[in-house]
């Protein structure tokens, strides 16, 4: 492995770059993992390995592990304490970086989907990878969300972003009509006059849309969907978190 001690190394700041920089992930369609997890999570993955980058501690501490990202990756690195330091976003880095190359766009859902309009909390985004996962959802849409390579959407995740490839739509509307003669489309609103999301039969293929934190569902997806659906609640709250509404509701969608 080459060794890079240099905090002005080039490769150094084109990843911190692409840490920071949702343009620059978008333009070079690489991405970034920090941490043991994530980083050996992705030898399970399809994802291909640019650079894999790991302090001699880390090393020696994941020496397996590490050794079979090497083998995976295009180039490896060995990197200082101090420059993993500089490279991390967590509050105390385990030294060890995965530049890993973003897959070629999904079409393939399944039978039960869940669909994200605008949904913009990169932990938030994160949590609803992590419970689809569990829970065994057949596929994601997403339209108009953040980053989903964003480091906080990656940890929030805790690898579901690298198992569960989303479709991303750039017309949701248009996305649901062209599901509409195989799926019953649900939009979930914070709303008494909807149908409790317990009385309703999933059985058959679905969408359920989870709306953006703010705002919801809007109300073009709302127009284009078969039924608008609602989470009961006791308390005093007008709506839940996104990423809580999107558990309970993939909870109902699967049992």
């Amino acid at each position: 492995m080459e060794r890079i001690t240099s905090k002005t190394n080039q490769l150094v700041k084109d990843i911190k770059r692409l840490i920071t920089s949702s343009k620059e992930r978008a333009e070079k369609r690489l991405f970034v993992l920090e941490g043991a997890r994530l980083c050996f999570d992705v030898l399970n993955s399809v994802y291909g390995v640019k650079y894999f980058l790991i302090t001699d501690e880390a090393y020696a501490r994941y020496s397996y592990e590490a050794a079979k990202l090497e083998e995976k990756s295009e180039k490896s690195f060995l990197i200082t304490a101090e420059l993993a330091e500089k490279l991390g976003e967590t509050k105390n880095t385990q030294g060890v970086f995965a530049v890993c190359a973003m897959p070629e766009e999904k079409n393939l859902l399944g039978d039960k989907i869940i669909a994200l309009d605008s949904v913009q909390d990169p932990a938030n985004m994160g949590a609803i990878f992590r419970t689809a996962e569990a829970l065994g959802i057949d596929g994601i849409v997403i339209y108009n969300c953040c980053d989903i390579y964003n480091p906080k959407t990656l940890r929030a995740s805790m690898g579901g972003v690298l198992r569960l490839t989303p479709v991303k739509s750039a017309d949701l509307v248009k996305t649901l009509e062209g599901l509409k003669a195989s799926h019953k489309i649900y939009s979930t609103v914070p709303d008494s006059g909807a149908k409790p999301i317990t009385e309703l039969d999933f059985s058959d293929p679905c969408v359920c849309v989870i709306g953006n934190e703010a705002n919801g569902v809007s109300d073009e997806v709302k127009a284009a969907s078969d039924g608008l659906i609602t989470i009961p609640m006791m308390g005093n709250a007008e709506s839940l978190n996104a990423s809580v509404a999107a558990a309970i509701t993939m909870w109902e969608m699967m049992r």
